[in-house]
């Protein structure tokens, strides 16, 4: 197996680790929206920090488990168009998607994203909400997300390319 070939399937293992505990990041969620929710129905106390907690933790299942839905090829498609294509031509639409809009999307929310969060991170930015939590976290998971998301990308564009050279 070549260097590269290596390359992706080391990405592949980090990309479905991260995907897979990101259903433990969803039933944390649950597990606090319930218990804030019985808190405040049962005592009559609530805390904006728990309310934040519960976003956080969803929107960090949501965007850290998109390189894995992409891995697992569950993403979502057109299929108007796709479902009438062959095998082989919507592997080479795929390809043609991720190289052109979905890696260069990836790359301007990293740029973007790592001054957005380094900013929060400096600033030590907190919610405005009474109690509430440090926003650098939640910041931080935008480029992290899509580092995930662009190594998935190029992981799955460079077995498209070897197994053509193969061919």
């Amino acid at each position: 197996m070549s260097p590269l070939l290596r390359l992706c399937a080391r990405i592949d293992h980090i990309n479905a680790w991260i995907g897979k505990a990101c259903g433990w990041l969803l039933l944390a969620a649950i597990l606090v929206s319930s218990g804030n929710a019985l808190a405040r129905f049962a005592f009559n106390r609530s805390s904006n920090a728990w309310i934040e907690l519960q976003g956080y933790l969803f929107g960090a299942a949501f965007l850290l488990a998109c390189a894995y839905v992409l891995q697992r090829n569950e993403h979502i498609r057109i299929d108007l168009i796709s479902a009438r294509l062959s095998p082989h031509w919507r592997a080479r639409l795929d390809t043609i998607g991720h190289a052109l809009f979905t890696l260069p999307f990836c790359v301007v929310m990293i740029v973007t994203g790592v001054p957005f969060f380094w900013r929060a991170l400096k600033d030590h930015e907190t919610s405005t909400s009474v109690g509430g939590l440090l926003i650098w976290p939640a910041k931080l998971l935008v480029p992290l997300a899509f580092a995930l998301l662009l190594a998935q990308i190029l992981a799955n564009l460079a077995r498209s390319f070897a197994s053509q050279d193969d061919a």
